[in-house]
């Protein structure tokens, strides 16, 4: 079944939400960081699909091209955490820039605010950089860099490495290619 075949019709994501520890910090952090606008708010004593009582505010970032990022502070719950099985890189906010320079400038930016940044990383069709904002969640800004060859090709060989990663649970070689042009990129720095 395809998307013009399938019952739902998505639209795209409304919002993604996430926890955080001070709903006013959050939103001034995506702010000065990010740029981000901040849009909406809603507060509640009662969860409205539960009606469990458990005081909440949530907030709504403006990430552009019509993404929000949603927060939920939650001040009655236990202390914020994280899954300690998953490694820390695993779960993350990928925020598309429109450029490498661009990538290179907010790296500068966030850098000038005194929170570490790691990267640019070379992905092969992308680099990106990578820090954590005040509630611990990870933060990566991505530069689309490669070509629409590139694109198709990885697309095409999509169904081929998903199919063998679930037979042998090692990486499939079928973009091997990615890895050499970010070889050859870092060579030339």
């Amino acid at each position: 079944m395809n998307r013009q075949t399938h019952p739902i019709k998505l639209g795209g994501v409304h919002h993604a939400a996430y926890r955080c520890k001070d709903a006013k910090e959050t939103v001034e952090w995506y702010r000065d960081v990010l740029g981000m606008e901040y849009t909406t708010a809603f507060a509640e004593d009662h969860v409205p699909s539960t009606g469990d009582y458990d005081p909440y505010m949530h907030v709504f970032l403006d990430a552009g091209n019509g993404n929000i990022l949603a927060f939920f502070e939650l001040p009655t719950q236990k202390g914020m955490g994280r899954d300690e099985n998953t490694p820390a890189w695993v779960q993350h906010l990928a925020f598309r820039v429109g450029s490498e320079e661009e990538l290179l400038a907010a790296k500068e930016h966030v850098e000038s605010l005194g929170i570490d940044v790691l990267g640019p990383t070379h992905h092969g069709i992308f680099k990106s950089i990578y820090f954590f904002d005040p509630n611990g969640h990870r933060v990566e800004l991505a530069a689309d860099i490669g070509t629409d060859e590139q694109y198709a090709e990885l697309k095409r060989v999509a169904p081929l490495m998903l199919e063998e990663w679930s037979e042998t649970k090692k990486a499939p070689r079928h973009a091997d290619w990615l890895h050499e042009l970010a070889r050859k990129d870092h060579a030339e720095v």
